[in-house]
């Protein structure tokens, strides 16, 4: 029996994510194909690679040497990928691009539209995920990130800086002004270490309404009228209905960055987008710096 080349992935999956059940689900399979098509694998190269254990398949000297070569197929698969890409210099094809949800809600989906009139022959796709996808393995051409270090691998530009401050719902804000001894309802990110410190020294009393692990459902909570929280000047200054907390001034935020895998940055339908999408988020720089909106001292 030959060896089918594509039989290696299951194996390397298995060993990547410790048995089965990761295996199963990087691969959109059930546990029963995985299983066959190590089977068949092991068939074809006349040895054993995973030992069945109680507690799941363990890798065997050859199974961890097959992951191994298979790891290394896999990459120059991708460096392929990303090398016939970077061939194509017509204005034309796919071009799969990644942001964060809420930065293709609030700020690309117009320039998106604006980019695919402009050049129709470009199958745009997007993926909104605030996951960090990896642009080596070609999941995407292009990636918008919000972050201090974009990774060592990509090229692009610094697109804005940005800032954040402190928002609160105008209803809640009106209850506030109406009982002045009243706490601060603050909505706290899972994630964060805390408030800010301006907010510590001018609000000290506060008490914690709700606690998130994701900007939509802060910004919901904000709307609702849950409590303030701190969120991007680009979102709060730009929302009906929302204000900022008197006394707590803008604070620096992570920067907004467009990039590429460096195998493409020279792809005439990549470095167009690039270019287009960076010129147009430049142009609002006063939002996402925070300049379109005061703070007031005091309610």
């Amino acid at each position: 029996m030959s060896l089918n080349w594509n039989d290696l992935r299951f194996v390397l999956e298995t060993v990547r994510h410790g048995g089965l059940s990761g295996a199963a689900r990087a691969l959109k399979v059930n546990h029963a194909t995985v299983s066959r098509r190590i089977a068949a694998a092991e068939a074809a190269m006349g040895t054993r690679l995973f030992d069945r254990a109680p507690a799941g398949y363990r890798p065997t000297d050859a199974g961890r040497e097959a992951a191994q070569i298979a790891e290394q197929m896999e990459a120059r698969s991708f460096d392929l990928s990303r090398r016939l890409t970077a061939r194509d210099q017509v204005l034309g094809g796919s071009l799969t691009v990644t942001a964060p949800q809420l930065l293709v809600d609030r700020l690309l989906a117009p320039i998106l539209r604006e980019f695919k009139e402009s050049y129709p022959a470009i199958d745009l796709s997007v993926i909104a995920d605030n996951r960090t996808l990896n642009l080596a393995a070609h999941e995407a051409d292009v990636a918008f990130r919000i972050s201090d270090t974009p990774g060592e691998t990509l090229v692009g530009r610094r697109v804005t800086e940005q800032a954040a401050a402190a928002y609160i719902a105008t209803e809640l804000a009106d209850r506030m002004r109406l009982e002045p001894g009243r706490p601060l309802d603050w909505i706290r990110f899972a994630h964060w270490p805390g408030p800010p410190e301006a907010l510590k020294e001018v609000w000290p009393d506060r008490r914690v309404t709700l606690t998130v692990d994701d900007m939509y459902a802060a910004l919901a909570g904000v709307r609702s009228g849950m409590g303030a929280t701190r969120m991007p000047c680009f979102i709060g200054d730009a929302e009906p209905g929302l204000e900022r907390l008197p006394g707590v001034p803008p604070m620096p935020y992570r920067p907004l960055w467009v990039l590429t895998h460096a195998d493409l940055r020279d792809t005439r339908k990549v470095t167009t987008f690039t270019q287009f999408a960076a010129t147009r988020i430049q142009a609002q720089r006063p939002l996402f710096e925070g300049r379109t909106r005061e703070t007031p001292l005091s309610f």
